[in-house]
């Protein structure tokens, strides 16, 4: 059942809940009526000074493009309005609203830097002031309004891109998981193609090796025939119990342990279907296989297959060897028999289902419990050899 997708907040949607032109009408309402109200009970009558006053209004709605130049326009409406008597309240909002969004747009270093150099141009402007000074009330009233309009602007700021890291550090969860999830749904096919080969591919030969060999004696040797159809039967039913097992552990919601892994202890079971099917089988064990981890077991037991198997196929004379050793620290697996003209082996690759799938896969596994494997051919024949080491938490890992 497909999941359905998960979308993840956008930071801007998150800060942008209000529309951005409400501020705007709010800050501009603020200025307009600053004029109108002084502390002292003198208010605006002239005109001309009301429209310097108000200026900051249409300035304000650009600052979001250009901040820093908003800033200073704002700036230098401030000694304007301090040389012609005009009430610098509203432009004192203008300028902490343009300081406001020089920092919530800017890095923290151009934070301080404009903030300290607002704060040094108001009081060289008030420095200059007739009727005042740098000691006057108003004039650390701007500088705090500025200086706290800097620090909301920062932590604005920093707020937005805490979200924005935020967001990126799930989304990169979120593609992580997905890439983990795809990775282990493609090592799952491997290892199902992997176990289907097991399966499949030794009995299937068994049947079509003993199908060929009823065909040519059904006649002449008919015991001989009714003694390979019964092998037949028996690799057939062997197939189909183990592709049920497969299904059985696919649809499973838990794995089981129910059936037990093939291991060495089975080579006899292995071997009885190739003597059947005219494939004189040599097993020398050295070693005490007791001991053998079950991973380093299943393996040995694949290797073995896998090599009978190709042994059958395409070897020469009908004759395969086995040699298994156990030492403390490691399982060796070589299986040699006496390979075919290279004219009919390159026949019999043609003909075989899935030819040189089976020993990539062989390689998957034994490089899965750590060991190596090399094929090839030898002094009179052919061989595979596998080396698995003993060592548990090597095998574990």
């Amino acid at each position: 059942m497909t999941q359905p997708e998960t979308r993840l907040p956008d930071p801007a949607r998150i800060t942008r809940r209000v529309p951005l032109w409400v501020g705007d009408v709010v800050a501009g309402l603020f200025i307009a009526a600053a004029p109108f109200i002084s502390i002292d009970g003198a208010a605006v009558t002239n005109m001309w000074v009301y429209a310097v006053a108000i200026v900051p209004v249409a300035l304000l709605p650009l600052r979001r493009r250009w901040p820093k130049a908003v800033l200073v326009a704002c700036l230098l409406l401030y000694p304007i309005a301090v040389f012609w008597s005009v009430p610098a309240a509203g432009i004192v909002i203008a300028i902490a609203i343009a300081t406001f969004g020089v920092a919530n747009r800017s890095t923290r270093r151009m934070t301080l830097l404009v903030g300290v150099l607002t704060v040094i141009a108001i009081a060289l402007i008030a420095l200059f002031d007739p009727a005042a000074g740098v000691v006057d009330p108003r004039v650390f009233q701007v500088v705090i309004t500025v200086a706290f309009a800097a620090a909301a602007g920062d932590a604005t700021r920093s707020r937005r891109e805490f979200v924005q890291a935020m967001v990126e550090r799930a989304e990169r969860a979120e593609a992580t998981k997905e890439a983990e999830a795809k990775r282990r749904v493609a090592e799952e096919r491997v290892n199902i193609a992997r176990d289907l080969h097991d399966v499949m591919a030794h009995q299937i030969a068994v049947i079509s090796l003993n199908a060929g060999v009823a065909s040519s004696t059904m006649a002449s040797q008919p015991e001989k025939a009714e003694e390979s159809l019964s092998t037949i039967r028996t690799a057939a039913r062997t197939v189909l119990g183990e592709i049920g097992d497969l299904l059985e552990v696919l649809r499973a919601d838990e794995p089981s342990d129910a059936s037990p892994q093939p291991g060495l202890a089975r080579l006899a079971d292995l071997e009885r279907p190739f003597a059947a099917a005219g494939l004189a089988v040599t097993v020398r064990v050295d070693g005490d296989l007791s001991a053998v981890p079950t991973a380093a077991d299943l393996v040995a037991y694949r290797v073995v297959q896998e090599g009978l198997t190709n042994a059958h196929k395409h070897g020469a004379e009908h004759r395969a060897h086995v040699l298994i050793e156990a030492t403390a620290s490691m399982l060796s697996v070589v299986i040699t028999n006496p390979a075919a003209p290279v004219g009919r082996r390159e026949a019999s690759d043609s003909e075989a289902i899935g030819s040189g799938l089976g020993l990539v896969g062989l390689r998957e596994r034994v490089s899965a419990v750590h060991g190596t494997v090399e094929t090839g051919p030898f002094p009179g024949g052919w061989r595979l050899a596998a080396v698995v080491p003993l060592n548990t938490e090597e095998l574990s890992r």
